[in-house]
């Protein structure tokens, strides 16, 4: 008969921490945590392994002061990443220390063998409840980020907010694109986007690197290279079946699916070797690119970050001297160049690892001051360029430098006006700030956290919205509403996606004192004299 127990301890968490189980930030404090464990059939003795975990803590904050069970494991504790002491009283061992030994002519009882096993069982969960309870040093060297506890949110609310931009700039002679950033200055949204996803790319594999090492990074890596490799071809054919059902004609001709409609076979084989690829999803065969690339990039940001970063910034600087580029089909020229835009995935990467050595320098009082006066420049040159002031007030040749600032190849405007933005908003912005826990700030979140998706959602929307304008109405009622209930849209995939994100697995791996414990059923079991 299968006998059940329930056992409670506390553990103290001294910072604010997370876990997979309850997607939000836990304060710090004490803990109640409840262990079911079931009885181990077959053993001459009472012994118990854990079936399921949970631990008590605060609701959120719309249910008040109640508390809620949620499921841990052992992988949960490891991941809070937080000192933590399990209030329990060792075993004492003491009372055992002058037993007398077991008579070596013969071999033990059953009776001898039971209570040394049990002290030995209960010796053995104490010790895995302390290994769970201390945090595992790394194997090998790690990112300095990732030592820092939880997440950072300002990262998933920076890429969300430009995965909204991206989409309201899509759909064209839109008014809500007057909200999003290429308005106001050189640079706009996919610098951002860029930025961002280099340093949760370092992020999420320096951690992959920790655990699994460098195989568990290729494998990650190649798996999220496939991931965006399938998205991208499913994107084509959806984009190419809203257009044909839509009519295709001028359609076919703005969001290039005309060649995919006429010469399916031909552009297809393209598309499976990233040569072609339609309107507005020219970022996803870059992100391939760049994931299958991250291996060799982490290895030299763990260890030469700055050489690392000298070489992106010198092949960078060839494409504008020499003009390099990468061949694409059918117009032999990629929208994004791979070959400059990596300077922008390779930045983010040396932020996380040796950002922190230079940011005292970019926070200076001086730097800030050059980054507000080249973001108030830009912001002039902008403005003259959108609403055509009289050449007095501005010269005609500053009015062309958002012309002439090439997006294609990252023109060095636009990145020098990207990294002031990014010192601005790290300097207004801290990491605790409190407006991340806002309404709107949670959807940009929770868009961040599934950039894949819905970057892929915000382009159908996005084409379906200029469908909407060019066949029912281009009205400004019509562009807000479309721009409005997109991003709605987008918000609500988002929170559906993290809320059936899949959980660490309940089952508790077997652990040692399991192997004890059924070595003692067995030696436990009755004894046949011996013939001899």
């Amino acid at each position: 008969m299968v006998m059940t127990q329930s056992r409670s301890e506390m553990v103290v968490f001294k910072h604010p921490f997370r876990i997979a189980s309850a997607e939000r930030l836990l304060p710090a404090g004490s803990y109640e945590v409840i262990t079911e464990e079931e009885s181990t059939e077959g053993s001459s003795f009472p012994s118990f392994r854990p079936v399921a975990t949970m631990m008590k803590v605060p609701a959120p904050p719309p249910r008040g002061a109640s508390v809620e069970m949620v499921t841990i494991s052992s992988v949960d504790l490891s991941d809070a990443r937080e000192p933590m002491r399990w209030r329990e009283a060792p075993v004492d061992l003491g009372k055992h220390r002058d037993s007398a030994a077991p008579n070596t002519d013969f071999r033990p009882t059953p009776a001898e063998i039971g209570p040394s096993a049990e002290v030995l069982l209960g010796r053995l969960l104490h010790l895995e409840r302390e290994l769970l309870a201390t945090p595992a040093k790394p194997r090998t060297s790690v990112l300095p980020e990732l030592k820092m506890p939880g997440r950072d949110l300002r990262i998933d609310a920076c890429r969300g907010i430009a995965l909204w931009c991206i989409f309201l700039n899509h759909i064209p002679n839109n008014i809500g694109s007057w909200l999003t950033l290429r308005n106001y200055g050189f640079s706009d949204s996919a610098e951002v986007f860029m930025f961002a996803s280099g340093v949760t790319c370092a992020i999420a594999y320096g951690k992959a690197h920790e655990r699994g090492g460098w195989i568990g990074v290729l494998g990650r890596t190649l798996q999220r290279s496939w991931d965006i490799y399938a998205a991208f071809l499913l994107l084509i054919l959806a984009c190419a079946v809203v257009v044909y059902l839509a009519g295709g004609g001028g359609l076919a001709d703005e969001t290039n699916t005309r060649i995919l409609l006429e010469h399916p076979g031909a552009t297809l084989a393209q598309a499976a070797i990233l040569q072609y690829r339609p309107v507005n999803t020219d970022v996803l065969p870059l992100f391939v690119i760049f994931h299958l690339l991250s291996p060799p990039l982490l290895w030299l940001m763990l260890r030469v970050p700055n050489v690392a970063l000298v070489a992106s910034l010198l092949l960078y600087a060839s494409v504008h001297l020499f003009g390099w580029t990468v061949p694409a089909w059918p117009n032999n020229a990629w929208f994004f160049n791979p070959l400059a835009w990596q300077l922008l995935v390779v930045l983010g990467a040396w932020c996380v690892t040796e950002g922190k050595k230079f940011w005292p320098r970019l926070s200076s009082p001086l730097a800030l001051g050059l980054a507000v006066l080249y973001l108030a420049f830009s912001l002039t040159i902008a403005l003259g360029w959108s609403i055509r002031p009289p050449e007095v007030l501005v010269p005609q040749i500053l009015t062309k430098l958002p012309y002439l600032a090439g997006k294609s190849d990252l023109d060095p405007s636009r990145l020098l006006h990207f990294i002031a933005l990014a010192i601005l908003v790290v300097w207004l912005v801290p990491r605790n700030w409190r407006g991340l826990s806002t309404p709107a700030m949670r959807g940009a979140i929770r868009c961040g956290e599934n950039p894949l998706a819905i970057y892929c959602l915000g382009v159908l929307l996005a084409l379906a919205g200029h469908i909407a304008l060019v066949k029912i109405s281009d009205e400004l009622a019509m562009q807000i509403a479309l721009s409005f209930v997109g991003i709605l849209v987008m918000i609500a995939a988002a929170t559906l996606l993290s809320s059936i994100r899949t959980k660490p697995r309940q089952r508790q791996p077997l652990m040692t004192s399991d192997f004890i414990a059924e070595d003692a059923r067995r030696n436990a079991s009755p004894v046949r004299p011996s013939n001899r």
